[in-house]
């Protein structure tokens, strides 16, 4: 007997006949399993070359019949389930080796579903858009046969070689992570053209790749986070091989890769909705992953889980768990975190049974996998986020807002919080954390693009104007310098290296093109440029490591000083429409060189006057 890897292997194993899959092994959750069904667990489990067992949780429910392309889609004793508890399971053979079968379990002989732990589903609606160059010989849904959404099992998948067994992050406290967007980074929309891009990202000075949700989501259009199969990847990016050859890719090249993944909500195709759900849509009261109502009350989207469930939790720790044994991702950026609460609110306020909740979970990450990435979207009181960083979980800190009005040129204006153009919150010290744990960035999926609003919005005093291509995309650069000089990891936004300025919220979710030509335009090249150069600095130089250093951000002057056993780094740059002079902070006498122009500079004092031009920068490094 051996375990089907392509569909549950980390929660679905025989006990009795996979000794290394034991349930001391800390790849495996613990989920409660009964005793008379044997060792099997909740999913598919290959049992020989020709034979399968199916399991499904289904508390309440009183009958489940297998139906498929083995028994021409009828219901009939011979694949009626055994019913164990809250279990139905059933073994079937004579299954040719190699071979893909459709199949759905039909529930009380009314709701046909997808094993929830599927690795591939089967869509009658939008499996028929997926071109044969996407997805080669994808199988045909059995129309006419069934109706709504199945799984797809085999008993010998095509597996995966791979060339890279082992990979640990590198300097994980100072990444630099690429959110990629697969439908919209290529023309082809594809996850192998995002594999042919690596070298780009790699020049670039990337040293983590986070996908943007690519388990099974409904529709093929979409950014992701309608997610309806958590064990499956979605057809419409390639095949499940496609994904494992990116990533192992991405490791040959010293690139980690994050999944965005989205465990507050999930829609209407999800089994585990459709299982229990009431003639409002909405999910029962017995329902054991899903809350009936979302108790956040402003921030709801699709059917809210239930965290406070130890089923949720045994889900939960199943998914991360899979795709990290699976498919080698790193880590997972985990969607809308301050959502994972049964607390009633719009989740700002600090919350400590989701502080519970979520520390458990990163625990359950960090036994499988003591060096995976976890950042949280989370966006909440500073208190709480504090008490998450200081736990080890990376959480995202958008500075979008104030550096687009820097960029534009609006930041010496008085806002809600101070200064309009204070980006001091980029630094996890301005927050009082103990750990440099704040993935601070100027641009993610969510904001407009910096460069949209400086051509739309930006400044102008006399002959300097910010509407300028030139000057926007220079103002950006020096954007660039000061969010890369501080320590901590750093997120950009697909093509943000490159001044992308094409509107988001035309249409929020649309397509959007992905301009590779912006590439050969040099004004927007020295902009890659820049990046580049911070980024291999930050790669290479230890000083942006350290915990010694003072910031100076509120301004339109700012400045950044690094201290290190061994040198010193100062970032200025002014983010006026007009010429500034200001004393500079240098921390000591001695030489010093601009690392973009090389000019040489001696620092009588420890602080010096030093005027530059509006949108000018510089960044000095100590000799």
């Amino acid at each position: 007997m051996k375990l089907l890897r392509f569909f549950f292997p980390l929660v679905l194993c025989i006990f009795l006949s996979c000794s290394d899959n034991g349930p001391n092994n800390p790849d495996i959750p613990e989920v409660p399993v009964t005793p008379t069904i044997g060792s099997l667990r909740d999913g598919i489990t290959v049992i020989s070359d020709d034979s399968l067992a199916f399991v499904l949780f289904a508390p309440k429910k009183q009958t489940v019949h297998l139906i498929g392309d083995f028994n021409n889609w009828t219901v009939s004793d011979s694949y009626k389930m055994k019913k164990d508890g809250d279990r139905f399971w059933i073994k079937i053979g004579n299954l040719q080796k190699g071979k893909e079968y459709i199949c759905q379990y039909l529930i009380d002989n009314s709701i046909r579903i997808a094993d929830p732990y599927t690795s591939k589903v089967s869509d009658p609606d939008n499996d028929r858009y997926i071109s044969n160059n996407v997805y080669p010989n994808l199988i045909q849904y059995p129309t006419g046969k069934t109706s709504e959404i199945a799984m797809v099992v085999n008993t010998a998948p095509a597996s995966y070689s791979w060339k890279v067994n082992t990979f640990r992050v590198d300097k994980p406290d100072n990444m630099v992570i690429y959110e990629i967007l697969i439908r919209d980074f290529t023309e082809q929309g594809t996850i192998k053209a995002v594999q042919e891009k690596i070298s780009y990202l790699k020049n670039l000075g990337v040293n983590a790749i986070e996908l943007m949700p690519f388990n099974e989501f409904e529709g093929n259009n979409s950014w992701g986070y309608n997610p309806s199969f958590y064990f499956a990847t979605d057809k419409a990016y390639g095949t499940s091989n496609d994904y494992k050859a990116f990533i192992d890719a991405c490791h040959s090249n010293g690139i980690a890769v994050i999944m965005d993944m989205v465990l507050n909500h999930s829609y209407g195709q999800s089994p585990m909705v459709r299982m229990y759900q009431g003639s409002d849509k909405n999910p029962t009261a017995d329902n054991p992953w899903y809350n009936k109502t979302s108790p956040n009350s402003s921030y709801s989207w699709g059917y809210d889980f239930n965290h406070e469930s130890k089923y949720t939790q045994a889900f939960v720790d199943s998914v991360c768990a899979y795709w990290m044994k699976e498919y080698k991702v790193d880590g997972f950026r985990f969607d809308f975190t301050k959502g994972f609460t049964n607390t009633k609110g719009d989740g700002w306020n600090r919350d400590d049974s989701r502080i519970t909740i979520l520390k458990r979970m990163a625990s359950e990450i960090w036994k499988r996998k003591s060096d995976a990435i976890v950042i949280f979207e989370h966006l909440t009181a500073n208190d709480e986020e504090k008490i998450l960083a200081d736990y080890g979980i990376k959480l995202w800190g958008n500075m979008n807002y104030n550096f687009n009005e820097v960029t534009m040129g609006w930041g010496a204006e008085a806002g809600d919080n101070g200064l309009k153009g204070d980006v001091s919150w980029a630094s996890y010290k301005a927050r009082s954390w103990s750990k440099p744990n704040l993935v601070a960035y100027m641009e993610s999926h969510d904001e407009e693009r910096i460069m949209f609003k400086n051509n739309s919005y930006g400044k102008s005093y006399g002959d300097y104007n910010v509407k300028n291509l030139a000057t926007g995309l220079k103002r950006t650069e020096a954007a660039a310098v000061i969010l890369m000089s501080l320590p901590g990891p750093k997120m950009i936004w697909q093509f943000g290296e490159l001044g992308y300025d094409e509107e988001l919220n035309n249409d929020r979710l649309g397509e959007k093109p992905p301009h590779w030509e912006y590439y050969d335009v040099p004004a927007r090249k020295n902009l890659y440029d820049v990046f580049a150069k911070m980024n291999k600095l930050r790669n290479t130089n230890t000083t942006f490591y350290t915990s010694d250093y003072t910031i100076d951000l509120a301004n339109q002057y700012k400045q950044i000083l690094l201290k290190s056993s061994t040198e010193s780094i100062c970032a200025i740059a002014n983010f006026d429409v007009t010429e500034l002079t200001q004393k500079v902070n240098f921390g000591k006498t001695g030489n010093w060189q601009d690392y973009f122009t090389g000019n040489q500079l001696n620092v009588s004092d420890n602080s010096i006057d030093i005027t530059l031009q509006p949108g000018e920068y510089r960044l000095y490094i100590s000799k």
